[in-house]
């Protein structure tokens, strides 16, 4: 015999569209997905009244190349904008919206009635990753496509330029950046995954936030440690930059794979750490 309620079905409860419009109400859902789009006017601006640096600027590498093609059209000027953003600010978006989406409930005192209409703990947190990682994929989409629009609208609609090889035609080009933006996607799961295991182990949001965006910079510095040798490639943020590979000619795809499979190794192990750790638990707050 069921102890359920009768017309109880825990499928039923924390509806995922609840939850999607529960979190779009937040106004750090608000500000992180504004500031996407707000990103790349301000780099356009920059570029605008910033001055020719020129001269000045010696080296530079990759990067300084890039800062070169990010005026020449619309799909250069988006993909630099993708390029200063994914060393740092992606990562705390990520991480903000991975990381607070349990944390900030437990802060609140609002996790234990959420338990006790009951929702099952298994299906709580399912829903809550689910619409975390959904809003973290909505900022980088925003972020490339409102860089798209303005770059075009400005520069216009031209080949991408790449540093590595000749220029790839508007059409490929588009397709290279789909496949750039779809890996730093899978890339970004570490952080979502390290931000979301840290959320449920601490009650206090800021810790499950900076204790993921500290732990990917610390993994950056190890591995630009060349002592370490073969010890850097199981690093989360050694394949990071492999996405540069769809700009050569013919495509690097080799060290892609690898990122991508070290990548989804790294989520599914700290995901899988907190729904062990959350259905085990004693919720208190």
């Amino acid at each position: 015999m069921s102890a359920a309620a009768t017309g109880y079905r825990a499928t039923a409860t924390m509806p995922l569209l609840a939850e999607v419009r529960r979190q779009a109400s937040r106004r750090r859902t608000q500000l992180a997905l504004g500031f996407m789009a707000v990103l790349p006017l301000i780099i356009l601006l920059a570029f605008e009244f910033g001055g020719d640096g020129g001269d000045d600027d010696n080296g530079g590498g990759a990067f300084s190349s890039l800062v070169d093609l990010a005026t020449s059209g619309g799909l250069n000027f988006a993909l630099f904008s993708l390029l200063v953003s994914s060393g740092f600010l992606l990562i705390v978006v990520v991480a903000l919206f991975c990381g607070d989406t349990v944390a900030s409930e437990a802060s609140w005192g609002s996790l234990r009635y959420l338990l006790a209409i009951p929702v099952p703990r298994a299906r709580l947190l399912g829903v809550k990753l689910a619409v975390a990682l959904g809003y973290s994929l909505l900022a980088l989409v925003t972020l490339v496509g409102t860089a798209l629009l303005i770059g075009t609208l400005r520069y216009g609609w031209h080949p991408l330029g790449s540093t590595v090889a000749a220029e790839i035609p508007a059409g490929e080009g588009v397709l290279r950046l789909v496949g750039i933006v779809a890996y730093l996607a899978v890339i970004l799961l570490v952080v979502a995954g390290l931000a979301f295991l840290l959320s449920v182990l601490t009650d206090a949001a800021l810790g499950a936030v900076g204790g993921a965006v500290l732990l990917w910079i610390l993994s950056g510095i190890l591995d630009q440690i060349t002592a370490l040798g073969s010890i850097r490639d199981f690093l989360p943020t050694h394949f990071s930059d492999a996405w540069l590979g769809l700009l050569s000619t013919p495509m690097q795809t080799d060290d892609m794979v690898k990122g991508a499979i070290s990548a989804i190794c790294y989520a599914t192990v700290f995901w899988g750490l907190a729904f062990y750790r959350f259905t085990r638990k004693d919720i208190t707050s």
